[in-house]
């Protein structure tokens, strides 16, 4: 598997969990159960639409799965303290969305 200067994965179909471990302990992220209903989410909606949801899309397909009502962004980054599309994305192993420099 391969990964970008960023440290993202290259190719999205590398991916497993042992490898979105190695990815968020060097994010500094432990991860539990609420990361992965955000992760998988992700994947999901990146291996249909091919693009990374927006935060908007996320809070609101999400909110219902986890154990605090997401009314806005707070909890993700409390979750993912560098914020949703780099973190997150990049524990996914969605390649690097063109807006992240």
């Amino acid at each position: 598997m391969k990964f970008d200067y960023s440290g993202y994965l290259k190719n999205f179909y590398d991916w497993n969990k042992k490898i979105a471990y190695k990815i968020a302990k060097k994010e500094n992220i432990l991860l539990n159960e609420d990361h992965w209903k955000i992760i998988y989410f992700i994947r999901n909606f990146y291996s249909v639409y091919k693009i990374l949801p927006k935060t908007r899309i996320i809070i609101k397909s999400v909110s219902f799965k986890l154990n605090t009502t997401l009314e806005n962004s707070v909890y993700l980054f409390i979750l993912f303290p560098k914020g949703i599309m780099i973190q997150a994305s990049k524990i996914a192993g969605i390649p690097k969305p063109i807006h992240c420099f």
